[in-house]
């Protein structure tokens, strides 16, 4: 033992971080599902779509892979207790930025979604920022050590 006592965490704190991981565990079959896209779900596109997606450099897949593992990471962070949780939720908030605004700088996602295409990455990133600012608080309530 160190000498600190472990502040006991909340019900909500367990409910928190174990909707994250399975969050982000949805987040990393979406991730390898994008990568090893099969000819038959290439089909099954629209052509913008399939525009969207061929134009999308290997930059972006990094981008997403690193948001998904990032924010896996965090939970896993959460549910252990510690405190670099907190970083990596932040990493998995940056990375979520970077491939949004990446997919409509360098893709013809703007074309094929246009606003309306924006809602749920938006949505996603808000979910990070909560993640993230949760995990924030649980280290002033001292339960990420």
């Amino acid at each position: 033992m160190n000498g600190t006592m472990e502040i006991p965490r909340s019900k909500g704190f367990w409910f928190v971080a174990i909707i994250a991981l399975l969050w982000n565990l949805i987040g990393v079959a979406m991730f390898w599902m994008q990568v090893n896209m099969s000819a038959e779900g290439l089909a099954a596109m629209t052509e913008q779509q399939r525009q969207v997606y061929e134009a999308t450099p290997m930059w972006l897949n990094v981008a997403f892979a690193i948001a998904v593992f990032g924010g896996v990471l965090g939970a896993l962070g959460m549910l252990m207790g510690k405190r670099w949780a907190v970083t990596m939720f932040f990493v998995s908030l940056l990375a979520l930025l970077v491939q949004t605004i990446g997919a409509y700088l360098v893709t013809p996602a703007w074309t094929a979604y246009g606003v309306a295409g924006l809602v749920v990455p938006v949505i996603l990133i808000i979910i990070a920022l909560l993640f993230w600012r949760y995990a924030q608080k649980c280290v002033v309530r001292g339960w990420l050590m």
